[in-house]
């Protein structure tokens, strides 16, 4: 039986190895980033709530981040005739003060001028003072609203630093 001799590494060798683990780490790295990369370019394309959520006609409040530090600010509620509604919680008029609405009983109410809004009247009446309609969805138990609909509301939140007082 003939015995094989492992010759010991030189210096150059075990560099050589170390070099090689480092950019092997390196490539691993780099294409996870890629992956989360990618991920925050390509977000999900609807947000969905339960219908469960608002049958009690209180109004919901909610935000979608924009980037560059523009936050979009929305509600969604069932008025008096059972209808699930949907709007940004922004006007034509006010919408610089980045005040938005309350809802007192079956009114939403601008927190800058003071205008009520009947509940009946959101998403059906547009421009002024008018809670700024968003496309909504009602679809089995889901309201579901589309990410592209909601950034069209980003001329209301990208004034000062993007997102309101």
């Amino acid at each position: 039986m003939t015995q094989t001799k492992v010759k010991p590494r030189t210096n150059s060798q075990q560099s050589i190895l170390i070099v090689a683990g480092i950019l092997a780490l390196a490539v691993i790295l780099f294409s996870l980033s890629g992956v989360k990369e990618a991920a925050a370019a390509n977000p999900a394309a609807e947000v969905v709530y339960p219908v469960k959520n608002f049958q009690n006609g209180d109004a919901r409040f909610y935000s979608y981040p924009a980037g560059n530090g523009i936050t979009i600010k929305y509600f969604i509620l069932k008025s008096a005739d059972g209808v699930i509604r949907a709007a940004f919680d922004a006007c034509d008029v006010c919408f610089h003060e980045g005040k938005g609405y309350t809802q007192k009983d079956d009114f939403m109410v601008c927190k800058n001028c003071g205008r009520r809004f009947s509940s009946v009247r959101i998403n059906e009446v547009q421009g002024g003072c008018n809670p700024a309609p968003l496309t909504r969805i009602i679809r089995e138990d889901k309201v579901i609203l589309q990410v592209k609909d909601i950034l069209e509301g980003k001329q209301y939140f990208s004034f000062g630093k993007g997102s309101g007082k």
